[in-house]
């Protein structure tokens, strides 16, 4: 039997998402939580072997969330469920720890595969994804130029799946300017995308390294 906790602030989908694991006798449904906060309340207490996890929510977000219950679990697999298909979202949420990412027009057969195959340990990405993915790994061609001390924290933000807002509100610094940041971090590097960035900065250690 395999627990399943499932996190989404969307009322009817949580209710569609009932429906399709009681069409599966190996799966229970142990939970449900409506915001990250409470996906973490409710993972710590009820011990999932899998969460369903929305990345959109109210308060704590999806990937926080996920990032919290791995910290406190790690024997925990979280399946990213999501209408996002953004690279910041894909990339924030497998750094954070999430083991597969679907996006919320799979079929119902496919997020219980999914489930399964989550559960057994294997990582799970829509195709087009996963061709991103390793074109983000891939090393840079040429030597990269240093970064100045204010790149190094916004890629360290990038590593972690924030957006240009989101970076502009940590460093106390225009929107605009953070746009600036991105693109001279990509040129110095040689790098395409902030897809790209992130996975350079997991790979380089940037994203965990102190001043």
């Amino acid at each position: 039997m395999i627990r399943v906790l499932v996190a989404d602030d969307h009322t009817i989908l949580r209710q569609g998402l009932r429906l399709i694991l009681a069409e599966d006798p190996s799966l229970k449904l142990i939970g449900e939580a409506a915001d990250g906060e409470e996906a973490v309340q409710r993972a710590l207490e009820l011990a999932p072997d899998v969460v369903l996890m929305d990345v959109k929510m109210p308060g704590l977000s999806g990937i926080e969330a996920t990032r919290r219950i791995r910290a406190a679990r790690p024997e925990v697999r979280i399946l990213m469920l999501t209408v996002s298909d953004q690279d910041e979202d894909l990339f924030g949420a497998l750094k954070a720890g999430a083991r597969s990412y679907l996006l919320k027009n799979a079929t119902a057969q496919e997020v219980l595969e999914a489930i399964h195959r989550v559960h057994q340990g294997e990582a799970i990405l829509p195709p087009a994804m996963a061709a991103r993915v390793l074109d983000a790994l891939a090393a840079p061609t040429h030597e990269p130029e240093p970064l100045t001390p204010r790149e190094v924290e916004v890629i360290r933000l990038l590593a972690q799946g924030v957006g240009n807002k989101e970076i502009a509100a940590a460093l106390s610094i225009s929107e605009n300017t953070a746009k600036t940041h991105v693109r001279h971090i990509l040129d110095k590097l040689g790098l395409r995308s902030r897809a790209e960035a992130a996975a350079y900065a997991v790979r380089s250690g940037l994203d965990s390294r102190k001043d």
